[in-house]
């Protein structure tokens, strides 16, 4: 099946998120200075990275590399455009995560915001196994309305077809997931949003 994440044009997705009406671009910005910042790691990844929204937030004196993973190609370019100045550093794969987990390169800390709700905790779990990452510092939305995850805004059709891939998160059941893989929570934080959402950070740990 062809992912509906091929074809929502960058713009769109941008637009929407960054609306005041919804400014999860925003939160989502200060939630990633805060995540590139966390942990003694000198390797990670972002999955789902879209446009890079954060990674002005990376430090070349910190990292030696940084992953970041998408399934759209358009994405990954705009990213190389606009992070010229992170060259050396960042490192663009184009990979659908559900299939192709096993592109993954190994990294220290991996970033999944709003990602796991479309490719399911099983997908996640594996390309975790691939990864091996010590540290996952991911979040997800929590929503008042079920069937109205996404915000109304004028770009909202552009998402009409992700009910094909979105499955709701639930907070104990990722964390159940993470455990059976062996990790455990080490921070959960909750971000409110306009229209009662909220964003959920979790971070988990690798077991020793």
């Amino acid at each position: 099946m062809h992912n509906p994440w091929e074809d929502i044009s960058l713009s769109d997705y941008e637009n929407h998120m960054s609306l005041d009406s919804v400014k999860q671009l925003q939160a989502m910005n200060s939630i990633m200075k805060e995540q590139f910042g966390a942990y003694p790691v000198d390797t990670a990844m972002v999955l789902g990275i879209a446009g890079g929204n954060g990674l002005e937030h990376v430090s070349k004196d910190k990292y030696k590399t940084v992953y970041g993973v998408d399934i759209n190609a358009d994405y990954l370019k705009t990213v190389e455009t606009r992070y010229g100045a992170l060259k050396g550093v960042l490192k663009c794969v184009k990979a659908d995560i559900i299939n192709e987990w096993d592109k993954l390169p190994e990294a220290q800390l991996v970033i999944a915001n709003l990602l796991i709700e479309y490719v399911g905790y099983e997908a996640f779990m594996k390309a975790m196994m691939r990864v091996r990452p010590q540290y996952i510092s991911c979040v997800i939305q929590i929503n008042i309305d079920e069937h109205q995850w996404v915000s109304d805004s004028p770009y909202l059709h552009a998402f009409d077809r992700l009910d094909e891939v979105h499955c709701q998160m639930e907070d104990e059941a990722l964390t159940k997931a993470m455990e059976e893989t062996g990790y455990r929570k080490i921070l959960s934080e909750s971000y409110p949003l306009p229209n009662g959402k909220a964003l959920l950070r979790l971070d988990y740990s690798k077991e020793n």
